[in-house]
């Protein structure tokens, strides 16, 4: 373990690690030989220091004032010096008031019980051991991580002093949580202000994060275990209660920081969970996770090349692939990721109204004919939420009538667009979807492509949902026509899996978009950078500062490559095929359409027995409504599992079974349709 060597005028002292990781006492005024005679060896210290004759760097440092160091009254130790020999500094730990002997730096701490100083062996003096939680971290780690694997100190061969304490090992056992005995970091007296940046904060930032990690692992592997709960569901009034969550003027420690962490967690929806079924986004992947992590540690922003190059670069391949799936040739065209897919659509809607009236950017509404956009009944609501926020109104959008398994039907379509053409409106923009969110249905794109090219419309795809049916062979055709859509929203945080967020928009027409959204804001995009100015995303984007949402993509699909992604959709789709094969015949089920269903979305009613016998009519129906939220509710109680349901239309609540976690197996299947079955029987 790192060890502190009292350092004159340094304060809080030097860190050295005594050889096999050894826990932590310090030696006194040492001297370089008395060091060496111990056992101990500096952290970053290459071998071969140790057979040079003449004295080495690091030991000049570690003498005390008036020797070969400025002579006498030398008391600071240069701290830019102290790394670069090798050595690494100890961060501020605050002991309890009166802890120390006479002459120690007052911040040093003490040694563990059992540990004496050494030639006292185990019978010197010990500190009481606090009872405050401590942290754990391997000392090995942390010199890998400061000083990188090159510089990482080897074993010289060197023994440790007699009656020294066994040396402890890095840990290598499996259990989780793992109770190895590590370095010990009382955060009951630490805040924040004691983690980096703050002067000596690596040993301490490091064991912070570290145990933090060890949190969300925890965490993770959780999320995995069948025999855990989805949920541990508490309402509102009782967590509001049960902690306290107001925000204060004085900082907490960092004890009660990781303890936040832990209680944010204990609560938090296991959405990696196998059974988890409750969103159309589901699953944890731990690529997507690792690059998450990784991105929020760059924190950077994704307007210009110069503060983001390597981001704005993976943006540009992966949005030029995904024009490739699309259909259009070369992957030709423009993109963005924005936050969501509701974004995404807002954003077709406008470039789509300065396609078709550019002076609106400046002038406004007033200046240019009402405008109607056009989308099936069944679709998302964001195309509403879109008009509404561009001026153009929620009356503005024109909901088109489907079929019984919720596709647009284009003969409706068509007529509506006469209609309001022959009302002095001017149709600009016809969503069509891809997977809707309810039945996941897929609006026949060919037909819809040869209205809008018959009266000159923008096409728009959403394909929030379904888009990622591209990466499968098998399934892909359901978006035959999409090639020849003005723009496309895929997210691929739905069945690809990719963790939230992860929207992209995807638009045919190069440049268009930076038309529409440009402000030239010449503190951010100045045209004499010495550059290609064409990496400057920014300023095609509605936002500023852009959050990174591309890395998580593009590190998944370079782990998994296209056929992983098309193995984990196939798996999905084959999964709901499973349930729906499973229950349409099942007693006490009901389809809510007939046929197969054509994405993973599977709608059904559970009929409790004592509502199978009574004939079809208004009080069967209201009967019925209340089934859904009861099991639901009780789904969430027992923390089992979680399934969506919802009412459409003239139907009463039913059941939306979606699947798009790999983790899922048939057997989560099984245990889903159990659980309705018990959980039902009495209603």
């Amino acid at each position: 373990m790192p060890s502190a060597v009292a350092a004159p005028g340094l304060g809080w002292g030097l860190w050295v690690t005594r050889a096999h990781c050894r826990a932590p006492y310090w030696p006194g005024a040492a001297s370089p030989a008395s060091l060496l005679g111990s056992g101990l060896k500096i952290c970053g210290l290459k071998t071969r220091h140790l057979r040079e004759e003449k004295q080495p760097r690091w030991a000049r440092l570690l003498q005390p004032p008036g020797e070969a160091r400025g002579g006498p009254g030398a008391s600071k130790i240069d701290v830019g010096e102290a790394r670069g020999a090798g050595l690494l500094l100890l961060p501020p730990v605050r002991p309890p008031q009166g802890a120390g002997r006479p002459g120690e730096p007052s911040g040093l701490p003490r040694a563990l019980p059992g540990e004496g100083t050494p030639g006292e062996g185990s019978s010197g003096d010990t500190a009481t051991p606090n009872p405050a939680r401590r942290a754990r971290v391997c000392p090995c780690r942390c010199q890998a991580l400061l000083y990188g694997d090159a510089e990482k100190p080897v074993e010289t061969g060197a023994r440790a002093a007699p009656g020294a304490a066994e040396p402890r090992p890095v840990c290598t056992c499996d259990k989780k949580p793992c109770g190895c005995q590590k370095a010990d970091v009382n955060y009951a007296f630490l805040h924040s202000t004691d983690l980096l940046p703050a002067c000596n904060g690596e040993i301490t930032t490091m064991s912070f994060l570290q145990d933090v990690v060890d949190i969300l692992l925890q965490y993770v592997v959780k999320s995995f275990d069948r025999s855990t709960k989805v949920i541990d569901f508490h309402y509102p009034n009782e967590l509001l209660q049960e902690y306290n969550w107001e925000l204060a003027d004085q900082p907490q420690t960092l004890e009660e920081i990781l303890l936040n962490c832990r209680t944010t967690l204990k609560y938090a929806i296991k959405t990696g969970h196998p059974r988890y079924f409750n969103q159309l986004s589901t699953g944890l992947d731990m690529v997507g996770l690792a690059a998450d992590w990784l991105t929020s540690a760059a924190n950077t922003n994704m307007f210009t090349y110069e503060i983001a190059p390597v981001f704005v670069l993976l943006e540009y391949v992966t949005l030029r692939k995904m024009r490739e799936m699309v259909g259009w040739p070369g992957g030709c065209g423009d993109g963005i990721f924005s936050p969501g897919g509701a974004i995404s659509n807002m954003y077709a809607m406008l470039i789509a109204r300065f396609k078709m009236f550019p002076e609106v950017k400046e002038k406004g509404m007033a200046a240019i004919p009402r405008l109607v956009a056009f989308t099936s009944e069944h679709s998302h609501f964001s195309v509403k939420k879109g008009a509404a926020a561009l001026g153009i109104g929620t009356d503005s959008v024109i909901l088109i009538r489907c079929d019984e398994r919720g596709k647009m039907i284009p003969s409706d379509l068509e007529r509506r667009i006469l209609e309001a053409k022959q009302k002095g409106f001017v149709p600009f923009l016809v969503s069509a979807t891809a997977g809707t969110t309810v039945y996941g249905a897929f609006d026949p794109l060919i037909a819809i492509a040869d209205i809008c090219k018959k009266y000159k419309i923008w096409m728009h795809v959403d394909g929030a949902w379904g888009g990622g049916l591209l990466m499968s062979r098998k399934h892909k055709w359901k978006l035959n026509g999409v090639e020849r859509a003005n723009s496309v929203t895929w997210n691929p945080h739905k069945m690809m899996g990719v963790p939230l967020q992860c929207s992209a928009l995807l638009v045919r027409e190069e440049g268009l978009m930076q038309s529409c959204n440009q402000m030239h804001a010449s503190y951010l995009f100045q045209q004499d950078k010495h550059y290609d100015l064409s990496y400057d995303t920014g300023d095609k984007a509605l936002q500023c500062g852009r959050h990174v949402d591309v890395f998580k993509l593009w590190l998944m699909w370079r782990a998994k490559g296209t056929t992983g992604f098309e193995a984990q959709i196939d798996k999905c789709l084959e999964l709901a095929e499973y349930l729906y094969n499973k229950i349409k015949n099942r007693e006490g089920y009901e389809m809510v359409f007939d046929g197969k269903p054509q994405h993973t979305n599977v709608c059904f009613w559970y009929i409790p027995p004592s509502l199978r016998s009574m004939e079809d009519n208004e009080e069967r129906m209201s009967r019925l409504m209340k089934v859904a939220p009861v099991i639901k509710a009780r789904m969430m109680e027992y923390g089992t599992t979680m399934v969506s349901y919802q009412p459409l239309g003239d139907k009463v609540n039913f059941f939306r079974m979606v699947i798009s976690n790999p983790a899922a197996t048939h057997q989560d299947i099984d245990f889903l349709i159990d659980e309705i079955e018990r959980l039902g029987q009495d209603l």
